[in-house]
Protein backbone atom coordinates (compact mmCIF):
# COMPACT_ATOMS: atom_id res chain seq x y z
CA UNK A 1 0.00 0.00 0.00
CA UNK A 2 2.95 2.25 -0.32
CA UNK A 3 2.50 5.26 -1.81
CA UNK A 4 -1.09 4.69 -2.37
CA UNK A 5 -2.57 6.82 0.30
CA UNK A 6 -5.75 7.99 -0.12
CA UNK A 7 -8.29 10.86 1.99
CA UNK A 8 -11.95 9.36 1.91
CA UNK A 9 -13.18 12.08 -0.88
CA UNK A 10 -10.24 11.18 -2.75
CA UNK A 11 -11.43 7.56 -2.90
CA UNK A 12 -14.77 8.05 -3.67
CA UNK A 13 -13.68 10.65 -6.81
CA UNK A 14 -11.32 7.73 -8.11
CA UNK A 15 -13.96 5.23 -7.94
CA UNK A 16 -16.58 7.37 -9.23
CA UNK A 17 -14.47 8.42 -12.31
CA UNK A 18 -14.20 4.98 -13.49
CA UNK A 19 -17.53 4.17 -12.72
CA UNK A 20 -18.75 6.89 -15.25
CA UNK A 21 -15.56 6.01 -17.66
CA UNK A 22 -16.10 8.22 -20.36
CA UNK A 23 -18.32 11.02 -18.67
CA UNK A 24 -16.28 11.95 -15.74
CA UNK A 25 -16.25 15.24 -15.75
CA UNK A 26 -16.72 18.05 -12.54
CA UNK A 27 -20.56 17.79 -12.47
CA UNK A 28 -21.34 14.32 -13.35
CA UNK A 29 -19.03 13.20 -10.45
CA UNK A 30 -20.62 15.59 -8.27
CA UNK A 31 -24.08 14.36 -8.94
CA UNK A 32 -22.89 10.48 -9.06
CA UNK A 33 -21.71 10.85 -5.39
CA UNK A 34 -24.54 12.34 -4.29
CA UNK A 35 -26.86 9.55 -6.07
CA UNK A 36 -24.24 6.76 -5.10
CA UNK A 37 -24.04 7.48 -1.20
CA UNK A 38 -26.41 10.71 -0.39
CA UNK A 39 -23.67 13.18 0.41
CA UNK A 40 -23.68 16.49 -1.04
CA UNK A 41 -20.00 17.78 -1.93
CA UNK A 42 -18.81 21.17 -2.91
CA UNK A 43 -18.35 21.48 -6.71
CA UNK A 44 -15.21 23.19 -5.72
CA UNK A 45 -14.18 20.52 -3.23
CA UNK A 46 -14.53 18.23 -6.36
CA UNK A 47 -12.54 19.96 -8.88
CA UNK A 48 -9.83 20.52 -5.94
CA UNK A 49 -9.50 16.74 -5.57
CA UNK A 50 -9.47 16.19 -9.27
CA UNK A 51 -6.65 18.48 -9.94
CA UNK A 52 -4.45 17.12 -6.83
CA UNK A 53 -5.20 13.42 -8.34
CA UNK A 54 -3.88 14.57 -11.73
CA UNK A 55 -1.10 16.26 -10.25
CA UNK A 56 0.02 12.66 -8.21
CA UNK A 57 -0.73 10.63 -11.36
CA UNK A 58 -4.07 8.87 -10.48
CA UNK A 59 -6.03 10.48 -13.07
CA UNK A 60 -5.42 11.90 -16.40
CA UNK A 61 -7.99 14.31 -18.22
CA UNK A 62 -8.70 16.05 -21.66
CA UNK A 63 -10.99 18.77 -23.09
CA UNK A 64 -14.15 17.49 -24.30
CA UNK A 65 -15.88 18.77 -27.30
CA UNK A 66 -17.58 22.17 -27.35
CA UNK A 67 -21.74 21.32 -26.85
CA UNK A 68 -24.60 23.64 -27.25
CA UNK A 69 -26.08 22.90 -24.02
CA UNK A 70 -22.95 24.43 -22.45
CA UNK A 71 -22.99 27.39 -24.86
CA UNK A 72 -20.51 26.42 -26.48
CA UNK A 73 -17.93 25.48 -23.47
CA UNK A 74 -15.95 22.65 -23.06
CA UNK A 75 -15.83 19.96 -20.63
CA UNK A 76 -12.46 18.41 -18.77
CA UNK A 77 -13.43 15.22 -18.86
CA UNK A 78 -11.19 12.61 -16.77
CA UNK A 79 -9.97 8.74 -17.16
CA UNK A 80 -8.04 6.86 -14.51
CA UNK A 81 -4.24 6.46 -15.33
CA UNK A 82 -3.15 3.16 -15.07
CA UNK A 83 -1.52 4.29 -11.34
CA UNK A 84 -4.93 5.10 -10.64
CA UNK A 85 -6.33 1.66 -11.20
CA UNK A 86 -3.57 -0.01 -8.93
CA UNK A 87 -4.45 2.17 -6.15
CA UNK A 88 -7.71 1.55 -6.55
CA UNK A 89 -7.01 -2.30 -6.52
CA UNK A 90 -4.55 -2.25 -3.63
CA UNK A 91 -6.94 0.06 -1.24
CA UNK A 92 -9.23 -2.70 -1.62
CA UNK A 93 -7.15 -5.79 -0.98
CA UNK A 94 -6.20 -3.40 2.19
CA UNK A 95 -10.13 -2.80 3.15
CA UNK A 96 -10.97 -6.20 2.43
CA UNK A 97 -8.07 -7.81 4.51
CA UNK A 98 -8.75 -5.71 7.27
CA UNK A 99 -12.47 -6.94 7.38
CA UNK A 100 -11.59 -10.43 6.92
CA UNK A 101 -9.88 -10.04 9.73
CA UNK A 102 -12.92 -8.80 11.92
CA UNK A 103 -14.04 -11.25 14.60
CA UNK A 104 -18.21 -11.95 13.52
CA UNK A 105 -19.38 -10.62 17.02
CA UNK A 106 -17.52 -7.38 16.03
CA UNK A 107 -20.42 -7.33 13.29
CA UNK A 108 -23.24 -8.82 15.60
CA UNK A 109 -25.34 -5.87 15.85
CA UNK A 110 -27.44 -8.08 18.66
CA UNK A 111 -24.57 -8.67 21.04
CA UNK A 112 -24.20 -6.65 23.64
CA UNK A 113 -27.77 -5.41 23.95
Amino acid sequence: MKGYHLGELEELILLTVGILEQEAYGVAILEEIKNQTGRKVNISAIHTVLSRLEEKGFLQSYMGGATEARGGRRKRLFTLSAVGRTAIEEVKNLRNKLYEQLPPLALDFSYGQ
